[in-house]
Formats: C-alpha cells, structure tokens, sequence
C-alpha cells in the first residue's frame, strides 16, 4: 500500500517544521554535540543541507550529478563527509540562509517530476517520489539528533508514513552493510499511525512479521534509538534479527544509541 499524501509537499513541511527550531538558537547552541559521535547541531545543518544539493542536482541535472558524486558508490561515508566540509565554515546565519535555498531548490526540481520518474542516486536510479521520502528520513533522523541535543519535544504526525514505507522498501540495507545475505522472502509490516490508522506492507501471511507505532519504528531504522527501548514486536527469527540491524540508509550504520539512552 501507498502513504496517501503528497510526498513532495510534505518533504517542505518538514523542512520547515524543522527549521523553525534551529532558527531561534544562537551561536554557542549550534556547537553543542548531538548524539551522532562528533556531530554538532551545526553538522547536522550542514548534512542536511548537503544532500538537499545533491537531490536537487539529481532530480534536475543528471549530468551534474554523475560528476558531483563521483567515487560515492565506493565510498559513501567519505563522500558524506566530503560533501558536508565545505559548509562547517560558514556562520550558523549563512549556513541557515544555504540549507533554505538548497532545500528549496531540492524541493522544486523533485515536485516538477513525476512520481515514478527514475533519478540518478548512489549505486542506482530511483524513483524521484522514493528520493523526496529518502529527504524525508535525513530531515526526520537529522532532525531527531537535534532535538535531542536540545532537549526539545518533537510532534509526529502522519508524514512519517513515507519514512515507514521507505524503511519497508530498503529493508535489506541493514543485511548488506554486513556483508550479510538477505532473506529471499519478504517481511510483513503492520505498522500504526500517529493518528491511529494502520499502514500494512507486504503478504499477511508472512512467516516473518514487524509489528508497532510508526514513530518507534521510524527511530528503529534510522538508528536513532536502540531497539530495546522501542515498541516494536517481531515474530519470526528473521524479524527478530532484523529488528538489531535494521537501517533504512546506505553506508556505515555507525554506532547507534545505547538502551535507556533517552528518557521516555
């Protein structure tokens, strides 16, 4: 089943939901560490902004693309960190004012597009409505890092649903980080809305089932909680290994979040 919102529309919503937040801090606040090891607030502005770029080259100079990513498909972490350098050194104000244009940017090349309109990305070409929710896991994970280094609330609403979808669709990240293989048959997904209603992936009769709230499974595959202190039921013995590398990214799944982390 499909998320039943427009994905672009609220790929800009969260962007700006999140910007409200780092747009009132003040310079020490942008250097206070995140989560992420050796993250600050402004890393994570910076990260974000980055990949808004490259989304935004992607969905509308292919070209470009292929010559701004080279080397990406070998080494992703590195070209993570070599697309998000250049940012650190400009002031957290200019930094703001870039991550606004670039998301902007991003925004109305991937809108323009038709949903199933294939893009260029790391490794292979995907949708331009799968690249838009990808936007969506950076904002919300990002997000998430930002928070927490603040100690700011956060409210989920039904957006996340293009996260969950994306997390069910990439599903074998987490198995291929690992030089693991994954599990020919697919996974059933019963996964519940902030707002109450259910988002069901894959055959009901799955040998291998996730059962949960959206936010929870949202942090589990963007790695932002530890698996321990999240609602998430497995059942299955390949469930239940999924839910300990589950990853909805490419690249090195870092060391995650340790259990009781956070407060409830």
């Amino acid at each position: 089943m499909s998320v039943p919102t427009d994905v672009y529309a609220d790929l800009q919503t969260e962007g700006e939901v999140l910007d409200q937040l780092v747009a009132s801090l003040d310079a020490a606040q942008w250097d206070l560490p995140t989560p992420a090891p050796g993250w600050t607030i402004k890393h994570q502005v910076a990260h974000l902004s980055s990949t808004a770029r490259i989304a935004g080259i992607a969905a509308s100079d292919p070209e470009l693309f292929a010559k701004v990513t080279v080397g990406a498909d070998k080494d992703f972490d590195a070209a993570v960190t070599a697309l998000l350098t250049p940012y650190l050194d400009a002031s957290p104000a200019d930094l703001l004012a870039r991550w606004r244009t670039e998301r902007g940017e991003a925004g109305k090349a991937l809108s323009a597009l038709p949903p199933a309109q294939l893009v260029p990305w790391v490794a292979r070409q995907i949708p331009a409505s799968a690249l838009a929710a990808a936007g969506l896991m950076e904002l919300f994970a990002h997000g998430q890092d930002i928070a927490d280094a603040l100690g700011a609330p956060r409210e989920y609403t039904d957006r996340i649903g293009h996260l969950v979808w994306f997390g069910t669709r990439n599903r074998d990240f987490g198995y291929l980080v690992r030089g693991l293989t994954p599990p020919e048959a697919e996974f059933r997904y019963e996964i519940t809305a902030p707002s109450g209603i259910q988002w069901e992936f894959g055959p009901a009769d799955a040998e291998n089932q996730v059962k949960g709230p959206a936010v929870d499974f949202c942090m589990l595959v963007t790695r932002r909680r530890n698996r321990a202190d999240l609602a998430i039921q497995a059942t299955g013995p390949e469930a239940d290994k999924w839910l300990d590398i589950a990853q909805a990214y490419r690249g090195s799944p870092g060391p995650g979040r340790e259990p009781g982390q956070f407060s409830k």
